[in-house]
């Protein structure tokens, strides 16, 4: 499991620095750029301009966490990600609570190493001052990264 402090180390990193965000990308695009392509893709054109930069933020973490914690992964295909997209979409759909963390509970469930990960994601786009995420933008983009966290540590959901 990847573990919190390695998350908050990461998040501390890659805010205080832009250069270190730019590296990150640079390294996630030579490592995953499927996923990268995934983040620029017309699907994440509906969000505003601040969530898809919180997006694509957020999305660095998790892989630099998950590299820093792991090393390298497999390389994440299109197939495989539109699998645990089209998977993780089913399980909220089929989830009839109604509050925002209730209905983020059976993501919890099913997978419970990736917990701090998804803690995180929650977390970071609740309904606050601080963060940029829309009440619309919640829960795709909840998905959004819960399938990408999905093809980093499940390699065989596909």
């Amino acid at each position: 499991m990847v573990e919190a402090f390695i998350i908050d180390e990461v998040t501390e990193e890659l805010s205080a620095s832009e250069k270190a965000l730019e590296h990150t990308l640079d390294l996630m695009n030579q490592e995953q750029p499927v996923l990268l392509a995934y983040l620029f893709s017309e699907n994440f054109e509906v969000f505003t301009e601040r969530e898809r930069e919180f997006l694509l933020f957020l999305s660095c973490v998790i892989w630099k966490s998950v590299f820093r914690t792991y090393g390298s992964q497999a390389t994440v295909t299109e197939t495989h990600l539109s699998v645990a997209e089209d998977h993780n979409w089913g399980l909220l759909e089929d989830n009839t609570a109604r509050q925002f963390r209730e209905r983020m509970t059976v993501f919890f469930d099913e997978h419970p190493a990736e917990e701090e990960l998804l803690a995180f994601v929650e977390d970071a786009i609740l309904d606050d001052e601080e963060s940029p995420v829309t009440k619309e933008g919640r829960e795709p983009i909840f998905v959004s990264l819960k399938s990408i966290v999905d093809c980093l540590l499940l390699p065989n959901l596909a």
